[in-house]
């Protein structure tokens, strides 16, 4: 199934530029009559029919729209140092898209190898995995933020379980025995020498809560996977 995103949308008519305009009329080939399906990031689809089409601009006129059926009643937000290999990272963003992810903020921790991301690569990795995967809600990619300012942005945050999974102790409880169902969840995962023990400290002190993600020691972008996948499974449990 092919899917186009867009938050132009005016009242009956939908708007695609740029990239999704030049896929649209130059690689499919699609043209005016053709039926074809938009989502919007947020949650909605749309199917309609195209009345104009060029390389840069293509407007469809809506038919038909619907919210995603499958929709879930917490968030997850995950914050993960960004691999040295850069590969791992995005391989992380694709699947923890596929999986199910709301919101990722790449941190800049003590021991972090890899100082510099490019924010408009891993969109466009994010939107790509969201398209195959048939999802409506687009993740939301934050810039890459130090350790410290992060926990002082987020200690405003009430509602919402706070957790860092480190290797400092391994009697951390797992996360999995934390989660409660419907509730949103926050999840520090560091780069691969770990979280250094002063950030450990400084996450303590906001209220989050340490965990560990099974008996195995995990590569950065496998926790962060982990983590996901383990917070979608125990929510549908």
């Amino acid at each position: 199934m092919q899917v186009f995103y867009t938050q132009n949308i005016n009242n009956s008519i939908i708007l695609l530029e740029n990239n999704e305009a030049r896929h649209c009329n130059q690689v499919l080939r699609k043209k005016v009559g053709d039926q074809i399906t938009c989502f919007d990031g947020k949650g909605n689809w749309y199917e309609g029919t195209i009345i104009f089409s060029n390389k840069k601009k293509v407007e469809i006129e809506i038919s038909k729209s619907w919210e995603q059926s499958n929709h879930r009643n917490f968030k997850i937000h995950i914050a993960i140092a960004p691999t040295k290999n850069i590969n791992r990272l995005e391989w992380f963003l694709e699947k923890s898209t596929e999986i199910g992810i709301d919101e990722i903020t790449p941190i800049l921790c003590a021991r972090s190898e890899r100082k510099t991301v490019r924010i408009d690569r891993l969109e466009k990795i994010i939107l790509s995995a969201t398209k195959q995967s048939l999802k409506a809600n687009l993740p939301k990619l934050n810039n890459l933020t130090k350790f410290k300012d992060f926990i002082t942005n987020v200690d405003s945050q009430k509602d919402i379980h706070k957790f860092i999974a480190h290797c400092e102790y391994e009697t951390n409880p797992q996360l999995k025995d934390y989660l409660v169902k419907g509730k949103d969840v926050l999840i520090l995962i560091g780069p691969e020498g770990d979280f250094h023990p002063d950030e450990v400290a400084l996450a303590l002190k906001h209220n989050f809560s340490p965990i560990g993600l099974g008996k195995e020691r995990l590569r950065t972008e496998t926790a962060g996977i982990v983590a996901c996948h383990t917070v979608n499974l125990m929510q549908d449990a």
